[in-house]
């Protein structure tokens, strides 16, 4: 498997088509009304179009609440592909050098920054200086600074920056988030959040320090990280972490290959994570309380999420993430609406600043105050 993508796309029975079916008699109890064709449209323009690119703008063909309408690329093939495909404009779209000029296209409302992390940060902030809102993959930047850079750009412009989280609007994991804050669960005791795959081909771009920012951890790491802290309804306040490392040829100075992480939050409880590059099959949440648990396996990819609690089995519907969450978006941007766990740049940043405790935690091999 050459990337984290393909190892979600390839978790559980996943065809792509299977997650674009349509879902019928369950609007009630989605997070967004998908039968309401009423209000505005988001109009987005995917800046990087790669195989999640794809996957994004595939997913908004069901939006009711959000359209594909122009593209961001560096690859003049791509950009012509994506017009035939999609039906997009000329005008519509951009490369890397004349970007800048979506400031005065007012059919664009979003730009979706989906390329690699290093560059997320200077193109955000060309996207908030352009006027337009951004949404922006997940890591959404390399380090905390960074992050809040971003944040403060987008405010300071008048624009949302929304991250990529789509996990936060997934049936099964809001049911486990609403049994978990009903207390039927009890008072939360441990998480365990194993993410990982075996990384392929090593020339790619996420074992390149200068656009990943780091290895396992800037990439699959980011679920449990963000996971850990959904599950519990808890910030950690601790962080210890250890690094393992054993092919020193693919995984260069600064390219971690798996990381052990330990949170401590205030309520006493705790959680066990690890992140890598080197072992298949890991795509697992547990929570335990006093009074119940839920286990979620696979618990993040892009196939059908499966989890049972001490009540049985979680039946809620398969959804296609990424059509719900634009649709979300939508509703968030115009309509002010709150989700359940928030997607803005400060739940980000928090995340970010977890990263880099754990970074610094393996480093020096000490327990890392961490104040969110």
């Amino acid at each position: 498997m050459n990337s984290r993508r393909n190892f979600l796309q390839k978790l559980g029975v996943t065809a792509l088509a299977l997650q674009l079916a349509p879902i019928a008699g369950w609007a009630d109890s989605l997070p967004n009304d998908h039968g309401a064709d009423e209000g505005p449209v988001l109009r987005v323009a995917i800046m990087g179009l790669g195989s999640y690119g794809e996957r994004v703008a595939e997913a908004m063909r069901s939006c009711k609440k959000a359209k594909l309408v122009g593209v961001v690329s560096g690859t003049p093939s791509k950009i012509k592909t994506w017009q035939s495909r999609y039906g997009i404009p000329a005008k519509n779209c951009y490369n890397y050098e004349n970007f800048d000029a979506i400031k005065n296209n007012p059919d664009i409302d979003a730009v979706y920054v989906i390329t690699p992390n290093g560059l997320h940060h200077d193109e955000v902030i060309r996207v908030a200086k352009a006027g337009k809102h951004a949404i922006c993959e997940k890591p959404m930047a390399i380090n905390a600074k960074e992050g809040q850079e971003m944040v403060d750009a987008c405010k300071a412009a008048g624009v949302k920056l929304l991250v990529g989280y789509r996990m936060h609007f997934e049936p099964k994991t809001l049911e486990v988030i609403r049994m978990r804050k009903a207390g039927e669960f009890g008072k939360i005791k441990f998480f365990q959040g194993l993410c990982g795959f075996t990384i392929g081909d090593p020339t790619q771009w996420r074992l390149n320090k200068q656009l990943s920012g780091g290895g396992s951890m800037m990439d699959i790491g980011i679920y449990a990280i963000n996971g850990s802290r959904y599950m519990t309804g808890e910030d950690p306040v601790w962080v210890t972490a250890q690094e393992t490392k054993t092919d020193h040829i693919k995984f260069k100075e600064g390219i971690d290959e798996t990381i052990q992480f330990q949170f401590g939050f205030p309520s006493g409880a705790t959680a066990s994570c690890l992140s890598t590059y080197a072992m298949n099959n890991l795509d697992r949440f547990f929570l335990d309380g006093t009074d119940g648990f839920a286990e979620m396996q696979p618990s993040t990819g892009y196939g059908p999420i499966m989890g049972r609690t001490h009540k049985g089995e979680l039946n809620q519907p398969i959804t296609t993430h990424q059509t719900v969450q634009m649709d979300e978006m939508a509703a968030i941007i115009f309509e002010g609406k709150q989700p359940v766990v928030p997607i803005d740049g400060d739940e980000a940043v928090k995340d970010l600043k977890l990263i880099d405790a754990i970074y610094r935690a393996a480093k020096t091999g000490e327990k890392v105050e961490v104040k969110l």
